[in-house]
């Protein structure tokens, strides 16, 4: 379960910062707000998935729905590597391909429920922060590995046999798909049943039920706490938000402010995206050792506290502007009449900077590289506290009854997450530019953090909430 949440995390990440060089290469007519679409492909197909693997999960061996979401993801990593092919609309294919490859990333679901499953309650932290180290580890290996593929080149070679191109933005997927079928052969050869209670003691499979314990299901499902779970659901989706406007916005973000090419881009964010999963990481070994002192709650608290700061360092300051595209030619005036093709046809003539297009290039102040690191910094030691508390706390909330269906709508309710904010984010960073959108950013944290506090007293576990064990 581990390492299938360490490759659907390396599914995701393993094209996001080449995504935004590729759609450009592919078809010209791709823009920033598309951008936000294709990222967001990704979530509304996860959300899509995750409800009914999970429901799947509750009622079959788990080994059904991970097998067959894996297959769907390697067979779409497949079709991203083919955008190409179509003589139009290439940038509606590399949309599709990345909803269908989120559809298979419903899994997600079944492993948390699974893991939920198999822990007691003084377990589940413990396994949640593995899990989400595991997670950490694959968002590590995803840009990383993208980074180093990106010396084959956007020529690369070709494989005519088979009429595909092998380059710095397809050989990521192909290596995902060949990471989906040894994640196939695990599940199938290695995968076994296991569920244990809130004390630990062995009982029958999660998605199996006697007759005579069905009176006392109906009864746990009464009990729940259901704000608590709205509540958790509801938190989940908002640091989820968060995070996807980050990962977004980095790659045209970093080559607006700091006039970077289509390559660098990959290579620099990579390299970054590298360093904030290994400190995620450390994260969230503290997090296991802290959680057992001062509990869940004040843990995600600090790190939404620590999230705020994050995108507080990200707003512009200071009479530094932009690199404007276009500006240093021919007396420095805009030379709209030159097609943008013949000059990317030259490699030495990349447009790099701020396109003239978004007005706000002129007036904005430029981020400094020193506040987009310290920002990554600190979102990176926020991020994770706050996600792997989410799902700690909520699976706690829930008790001993079958997670799937449950985990499947907190799943969902962090794809829709990941389906606005990168549609949020580019429409509002396009526009307006980023002294609003990290304002709107920073106005969001803060009412998370309210909300938080308003509901804290009924973030308990089930067992706690019943008297049945001391918090």
């Amino acid at each position: 379960m581990y390492f299938t949440m360490f490759l659907s995390s390396v599914g995701f990440t393993i094209v996001i910062t080449s995504l935004w060089p590729y759609l450009q290469k592919i078809d010209g007519s791709a823009n920033a707000t598309f951008l936000g679409w294709v990222v967001a492909a990704y979530s509304l197909g996860q959300m899509i998935a995750s409800p009914l693997f999970g429901l799947w999960s509750n009622h079959r061996p788990r080994r059904e729905p991970l097998v067959c979401s894996i297959f769907i993801n390697l067979s779409a990593n497949i079709y991203y590597a083919y955008a190409y092919l179509p003589v139009t609309n290439n940038k509606f294919h590399i949309l599709m391909s990345r909803a269908f490859v989120g559809f298979g990333a419903g899994n997600v679901a079944v492993v948390r429920s699974y893991v939920a499953g198999a822990t007691s309650l003084k377990e589940r932290t413990g396994a949640m922060a593995n899990m989400s180290a595991c997670q950490a580890l694959g968002f590590i290996l995803g840009p990383a590995l993208q980074a180093g593929l990106s010396f084959i080149g956007e020529r690369g070679v070709t494989v005519k046999i088979i009429d595909l191109q092998i380059n710095m933005y397809t050989a990521p997927a192909l290596l995902a798909v060949a990471f989906g079928l040894i994640n196939i052969l695990l599940v199938v050869l290695v995968l076994r049943e296991h569920h244990v209670d809130d004390h630990g003691r062995h009982i029958q499979a999660i998605n199996y039920i006697l007759e005579e314990s069905v009176g006392i299901d109906e009864e746990t499902e009464e009990t729940i706490d259901q704000v608590a779970v709205l509540t958790s659901n509801v938190l989940f989706f908002i640091v989820m938000f968060i995070f996807a406007i980050f990962e977004t916005i980095a790659t045209p973000f970093s080559m607006d402010m700091f006039a970077w090419t289509r390559k660098e881009a990959v290579i620099y964010n990579g390299v970054i995206m590298c360093c904030i999963g290994f400190e995620s990481i450390l994260v969230f070994l503290v997090v296991k050792v802290v959680s057992q002192r001062v509990g869940d709650r004040p843990v995600l608290l600090a790190g939404l506290a620590i999230i705020f700061c994050g995108f507080l360092t990200l707003l512009p300051w200071g009479n530094h502007y932009p690199k404007i595209q276009w500006a240093d030619l021919k007396n420095n005036s805009l030379v709209s009449q030159i097609s943008e093709a013949t000059l990317a046809s030259n490699s030495s003539l990349e447009p790099t900077g701020c396109p003239y297009q978004q007005t706000w290039c002129q007036y904005t102040p430029a981020i400094h590289l020193a506040q987009y690191i310290s920002s990554d910094i600190l979102i990176g030691m926020g991020y994770p506290a706050c996600n792997v508390m989410s799902y700690t706390l909520y699976s706690k909330i829930l008790g001993p009854r079958p997670q799937g269906v449950y985990m499947g709508w907190l799943t969902a309710s962090g794809s829709g997450a990941r389906t606005l904010g990168p549609v949020f984010v580019s429409q509002v960073y396009t526009l307006l530019g980023p002294r609003w959108a990290f304002s709107l950013i920073c106005g969001i944290v803060l009412g998370a953090i309210i909300f938080l506090g308003s509901v804290y007293h009924r973030l308990i576990a089930f067992s706690v909430r019943h008297g049945q064990a001391v918090e």
